[in-house]
């Protein structure tokens, strides 16, 4: 098969190499063993760099750095297609994804969904295989699973589905295949949305991967297995009725989750395995556009983003390892209206295309998918960079290149400060002097930073920078490196007073290698992967200090000096500098969704001062080395203070409804009719109204304004005798939205209304109670149980028979089905005391109606029409019941 050349990047240990020693010509005649300069100030003059030419050229360094990382990030969507023998037609992809989308919302038990897009993949499906060649075989599965599992998403809850959908096809040689290779999407959408990037896009890249493959004459190894999930935004739904139920999930050896966290642009392998770092190795041979880091994986895996994808499912309980990719650009408008086909440029698609086929055809004819158990021990540090190549080797590889670069870095300081003997002591205080003053500048930064960003949280003008970035680089960035300067200035003139500024630039310089180094050894003797960024700062510092030392210490060679140091320290701030983009394309959109609990402000100020910090390490030196850093000091100073002002002052609007480019604020409504019963089943409490969730910090304040009733008076109150405060949460989320408020509105009476009731109530041994309970009604159900004080939840037929509980001690089911399901029967055994007057359990079930007649009510439609357009408003009915038994 002609393929075009890969280039495979690999880190060697070397068996050993040549020590180029250029020991610093000291001249112990100009100081004494303080570093005191007996000539004073003209030995000064001689060595300290102006300000007005150091300052312009470090910041021109660091723009620079800025404008290459912007111009590769724009480079990577806008690279040819390497030649081939198996093209990608983006053009057919995009026909296919604008024909998904156009069918408009796909809710799972919608007709969108479970009909009309589930007809119009089996009709290109069966174009595809009547076009096909004779090399291969294409068998079309439609599987309508049922079950049940447990998952800690969201602090642990239970997910119960019901015929729900997955359409399967196989590609494979003609005379079949035993091993096989999984590439999954998902058609469903979230409701309100037509899911262009989440996930009709993957759907569309994998029936073009599909009709590619097809049409070659020759054959694959392995059979490539597409599965079209009906059921990812339930919770990872129909990925676990494939992966446990489906006949062909026992040959998958290793699989590709195609997934969104945004609108297009680059597609990032976000995971990989667990272990099986072959994989890895898979999509390094053979990516056409690499995008990959092992720091996105740690960061996701951690839990701080609230997300999670059918990786997941697969690696939990399919027990198969994979890569999980996702578009990443512009999460402004994921899961939003917005999120429509026209907003994903053709370039993506191709990019996309380009990857996943040419590593779905590599795994499909590799002889390691076969054997894959065997290569599955070890981890893997992997790491694109700019976008060009992939850098990939074995942890415990990086592992020996960590501790041999940190052990490095030790031996050269201790040597620095060790010798001469006569002096070690002093040497040693002087360099501990300087790391404490580099930390303190940290410490310092981080706390005024987190200050000024709290203070902007509680004046009400969070999220200032949601729509104009730049003012979270004014606000917080100069801030942070205003501290970081005065706090060293203070040391230079109070502390450091009469000190030679060569001496003083040396040896903060080792205090900042030294904190690297420290840094370094520690992350991997934890196991960290990211350790390899703490390498950078280390090994290309170290090289840079041992090339230039001669010029260094030689006078009048300042420019010479400055222009060699930047030229050294460019890799680590540029792959710095690119990753921080990255990371802050992903996490500053997630900010407007994470919920009315985490000041957003809070959390990008300490990321925007931790950036500024790092990229600050090899620079703390020069301000030592310049006469003054007031004028610098000064002017990052003024830029703080009118950003402050004018972010006070309320001009910055943190919402956007430009139509090419839209930042909206998300917010939920549910119209609601609720009812409590007492044990007796007597209706003790009734309300209806409009149930309201801001998905941001800011919550209602910017909603008043347009719509007067909504304001604090409206404040919800928290039901204490009901699970999860009887509310009707579609998701566990609780945690997350504290605040919420509920307008009183009419009672709503669903044509399809829910119909729970008990079934039976039998005793078991050990003072235990089965209730056993029947429910039917629309697609979206939750239930809610709290046991009574004294009574416990000790089993049920749900999940794997262990209850799992949510946070806050109840439980929380989670329940949908396809567009027919009989009636939903499960039971729940609970210890109970004696006497139990006032019953042993407390369920709660809600009724979501996401689509059809019942979905929004005429006063929802009324209240949705006054918002304005800068808001993307979700909303439908829903009825709650809550019950003693």
């Amino acid at each position: 098969m002609e393929r075009s050349a890969a280039l495979v990047w690999r880190l060697r240990a070397t068996g050993g190499h040549r020590d180029r020693r250029h020991p610093a010509p000291r001249d112990d005649t100009d100081r004494d063993t303080g570093g005191r300069k007996p000539g004073g100030p003209r030995r000064r003059r001689l060595m300290a760099l102006p300000e007005a030419r150091g300052a312009p050229v470090v910041l021109l360094y660091l723009l620079g750095l800025r404008a290459l990382v912007q111009l590769s990030h724009r480079q990577l969507l806008s690279q040819p297609s390497p030649a081939g023998t198996r093209h990608f037609s983006a053009p057919r992809a995009r026909g296919y994804l604008d024909n998904i989308t156009a069918i408009g919302p796909r809710t799972v038990g919608s007709p969108e969904n479970e009909v009309l897009a589930v007809n119009y993949l089996l009709k290109q499906i069966r174009a595809i295989e009547r076009e096909s060649t004779d090399a291969h075989k294409i068998s079309v599965d439609i599987q309508r699973p049922t079950g049940s599992f447990s998952i800690d998403f969201l602090g642990g809850f239970t997910s119960y589905y019901a015929n729900i959908t997955n359409v399967v096809v196989k590609l494979e040689p003609r005379n079949g295949a035993e091993h096989a290779v999984l590439s999954n999407c998902h058609f469903d959408s979230v409701p309100n949305s037509p899911g262009a990037s989440d996930d009709a896009v993957s759907c569309a890249v994998m029936l073009e991967i599909l009709n590619t493959l097809s049409k070659s004459s020759e054959p694959l190894q392995h059979a490539v297995i597409f599965l079209f999930n009906g059921a990812e935004e339930n919770i990872l739904q129909a990925s676990h009725g494939f992966i446990t139920q489906h006949e062909w999930a026992k040959s998958i050896r290793a699989f590709i989750n195609l997934e969104a966290a945004g609108v297009g642009g680059k597609e990032l392998v976000f995971q990989t395995g667990p272990e099986n770092p072959w994989l890895v190795q898979a999509y390094v041979i053979a990516a056409k556009h690499p995008f990959a880091s092992v720091v996105a994986q740690e960061i996701f895996q951690s839990g701080i983003i609230p997300a999670d994808t059918d990786f997941r499912i697969y690696r939990d309980f399919g027990n198969v390892p994979g890569i999980d990719l996702a578009f990443i650009e512009n999460g402004y408008i994921y899961h939003t209206k917005y999120d429509t086909s026209d907003r994903i440029s053709t370039d993506s698609i191709q990019r996309a295309g380009d990857n996943i086929l040419a590593v779905l055809e590599y795994l499909a004819t590799s002889d390691k998918l076969a054997k894959s158990s065997e290569y599955r021990h070890g981890n893997v540090v992997f790491f694109d960079i700019l976008g060009l190549f992939v850098l990939a080797y074995p942890a415990r590889v990086g592992t020996i290149m960590n501790f041999i670069t940190a052990a490095v870095a030790f031996l050269y300081l201790s040597k620095k400060v060790l010798q001469p003997k006569t002096r070690a002591i002093n040497n040693l205080k002087k360099c501990f002097t300087a790391f404490g003053l580099t930390l303190l500048s940290w410490v310092c930064t981080l706390v005024a930073v987190l200050v000024v960003a709290v203070f902007v949280s509680v004046i009400g003008r969070a999220l200032s920078w949601y729509t104009h970035f730049y003012v979270s680089v004014f606000l917080y960035g100069t801030a942070a490196a205003a501290n970081i300067i005065l706090v060293h200035m203070l040391a230079k003139k109070f502390f450091y007073k009469n000190m030679n500024e060569q001496y003083l630039g040396d040896i903060f310089f080792d205090a900042s290698l030294m904190i690297w180094s420290i840094a370094l050894a520690v992350m991997t003797q934890l196991g960290v992967c990211s350790a390899f960024i703490c390498t950078f700062w280390v090994a290309f510092p170290l090289l840079t200090k041992l090339m230039i030392h001669k010029e260094f210490s030689q006078k009048g060679a300042t420019v010479k000096f400055v222009m060699m140091y930047l030229l050294g320290m460019f890799a680590p701030y540029l792959y710095m500098m690119y990753l921080s983009w990255t990371v802050f394309e992903m996490f500053t959109p997630i900010m407007g969704r994470s919920g009315s609990e985490i000041p957003p402000d809070v959390v990008l100020a300490g990321f925007i001062a931790v950036i500024t910090m790092i990229l600050s390490s090899y620079f703390i030196n020069f301000i030592y080395l310049l006469k003054s850093t007031k004028t610098t000091l000064v002017t990052l100073t003024t830029v703080f203070v009118v950003t402050l002002i004018l972010v006070c002052s309320g001009i910055f609007f943190p919402y956007s409804s430009d139509v090419a480019n839209p930042k909206p604020k998300r917010i939920f409504l549910q119209h609601t009719s609720r009812r409590f019963h007492d044990l007796d089943g007597n209706v003790i409490k009734s309300d209806s109204g409009i149930w309201i969730n801001g998905f941001d910090y800011n919550g209602i304040s910017h909603i008043t304004p347009h719509v007067p009733e909504i304001n604090d008076t409206i404040r919800t109150p928290c039901e204490e005798q009901a699970p999860f405060c009887g509310l009707p949460w579609i998701l566990p989320v609780h945690f997350m939205f504290r605040k919420n408020w509920y307008l009183p509105a009419p009672e709503i009476f669903p044509r399809s209304p829910i119909h729970f009731r008990v079934l039976s109530k039998e005793l078991m041994p050990w003072n235990s109670v089965r209730l056993s309970f029947e429910v039917s009604g629309p697609s979206h159900i939750s239930l809610y149980i709290r046991p009574q004080k004294g009574s416990a939840l000790s089993t049920w037929s749900l999940g794997d028979g262990v209850p799992v509980a949510s946070l806050g001690g109840d439980y929380f089911v989670f329940y949908s089905h396809g567009l027919q399901a009989a009636p939903w029967h499960f039971w729940v055994e609970l210890t109970a005391p004696e006497k139990h007057s006032d019953g042993i359990v407390s369920v709660a079930v809600a009724a979501h109606y996401f689509f059809g007649e019942d979905q929004k009510s005429p006063e929802l439609y009324a209240l949705l029409e006054r918002f304005p357009n800068w808001m993307f408003s979700s909303g439908w009915s829903c009825t709650y019941d809550l019950f003693v038994f």
